[in-house]
């Protein structure tokens, strides 16, 4: 952050906004530095590193409300930018739900540093560390198999990103995060096909990442299962999804547990708070507070302190995610999953959003799997948050009798979510966050299938 962008000198920006007419105002300022590379084949197809700094001011009246955004602090900019917010919202329709929410106990940004959202090994990072990071997952990609012939390329990414937040009703703080990834998509071929894997990491912490060599082989592993792969016949049958491919679910289920979702009646979940939805074996977190999580923060968008939210627990669903607004119009209070840009409104996003892991291996759920469908792989956009049908592409591999068969591609899987997550048999114990949204092994008791 510019030594000039201050708390006092933005909260004197929200102040200057009051008295122009505004009934309230928020002023967010952000900046980032960026780095990424791009390898392919050992050699550098990109590189490139940016820094940017932007500051949005929103701006209440009597219920309505408008956003404007600068890079440019200097005294001219920040009178106009007060002025065309202003000016905007007196031309906005009344929404009595648009209000900043108000301080409470718990609102504090006191124990920030507990989060441990920033390493400074990170920033500390010399260009060519990164670097070696991507060449370093390829390599170990290519040599771990001769099956791997070509490459779509490995990147590494940093971002280091500072915040500060005020609000007129005295909300906001300061936090700096950092975050360090890596990405790579090896080629596979034998004499019939050619198979692309992916995998990646990404982690506030560097200590945390998983090492390139870690990255590469699991990329390598990915792609090399998949060869082979052919259609089955449609079925009906129990299908288990890895921890990537029930990730997928959850991110899913969160367009309908969005509090936005469910005051619009958009949602399957509308008016179920404290029903049976999922089999027992199901919890779902929302938790903004993990220490050295990516969906970590010590206040949301609004500036309320982020909490643990369980979502559903033993399989009833007991909280909506919501921001003020959608708390407001559902007449429930905010669960801190406020999440804004510069300009516009907050929306309601997640923390670190999981399903809590079981007890099983996730070999000892495939061995329990007398016939079906283990999915890796999800392919384009099938579901209907109102009504929850479900239908995505998907490969994978056909089990029978707790053995590896063959792999799958080309096929469709479908079902409902309601009824697929109270189909849920097993849980697996394989948790790991390598981004927002993570969740284990799963196991459910039949989707139908459509191939040949």
């Amino acid at each position: 952050m510019s030594h000039d962008v201050t708390r006092d000198w933005i909260a004197s920006i929200v102040e200057r906004a009051c008295q122009s007419g505004a009934t309230d105002a928020e002023v967010l300022a952000v900046s980032t530095r960026e780095f990424s590379v791009e390898v392919r084949m050992g050699a550098i197809e990109k590189l490139q590193e940016a820094s940017s700094f932007g500051l949005g001011l929103r701006v209440l009246l009597d219920g309505r409300q408008a956003s404007c955004s600068t890079s440019d602090v200097s005294e001219a900019a920040i009178r106009e930018l007060i002025a065309n917010a202003v000016e905007m919202a007196r031309s906005t329709s009344i929404d009595d739900a648009a209000i900043l929410p108000e301080p409470d106990s718990t609102d504090s940004e006191e124990d920030s540093p507990l989060l441990s959202l920033f390493d400074p090994a990170i920033p500390q990072m010399e260009t060519r560390e990164k670097i070696q990071l991507a060449l370093r997952a390829e390599d170990a990609a290519r040599s771990s198999d001769s099956r791997i012939t070509n490459s779509e390329g490995a990147a590494c990414t940093t971002i280091e990103r500072n915040v500060l937040l005020h609000t007129s009703r005295g909300l906001g703080g300061q936090y700096a995060t950092t975050q360090c990834g890596l990405a790579l998509a090896p080629i596979a071929r034998d004499n019939q096909q050619m198979q692309v894997g992916y995998w990646s990491d990404r982690q506030c912490q560097l200590a945390s990442l998983a090492s390139p060599e870690e990255i590469g082989q699991e990329a390598a592993r990915r792609a090399i299962r998949k060869l082979g792969a052919r259609k089955i016949q449609t079925c009906s049958v129990p299908v288990i999804f890895d921890a990537e491919a029930s990730a997928s679910l959850l991110r899913d289920l969160f367009e309908a547990v969005n509090g936005a979702a469910i005051f619009r009646r958009a949602s399957f979940l509308v008016g179920q708070l404290g029903e049976q939805v999922t089999s027992p074996l199901v919890t779902i977190i929302d938790d903004g507070r993990l220490p050295g999580a990516i969906g970590s923060r010590p206040f949301d968008g609004e500036g309320c302190r982020t909490r643990r939210t369980p979502v559903i627990e033993q399989g009833r669903l007991h909280h909506y995610l919501l921001n003020t607004y959608t708390g407001r119009k559902l007449q429930l209070p905010t669960t801190g999953n406020a999440v804004r840009s510069l300009t516009g409104p907050p929306v309601v996003g997640v923390g670190n959003f999981y399903l809590a892991p079981g007890t099983f291996a996730p070999t000892e759920i495939i061995a329990s799997l007398d016939r079906g469908l283990y999915v890796t792989d999800l392919i384009g956009f099938g579901f209907n948050p109102v009504t929850g049908d479900y239908s995505r592409g998907a490969a994978g591999w056909w089990i029978e009798r707790g053995e590896w068969i063959h792999p799958v591609e080309e096929v469709t899987i479908a079902g409902n979510l309601r009824e697929m997550l109270r189909g849920v048999e097993q849980v697996g114990n394989d948790l790991r966050f390598r981004g927002k949204i993570a969740a284990p092994t799963l196991r459910l008791d039949r989707m139908s299938v459509s191939g040949t």
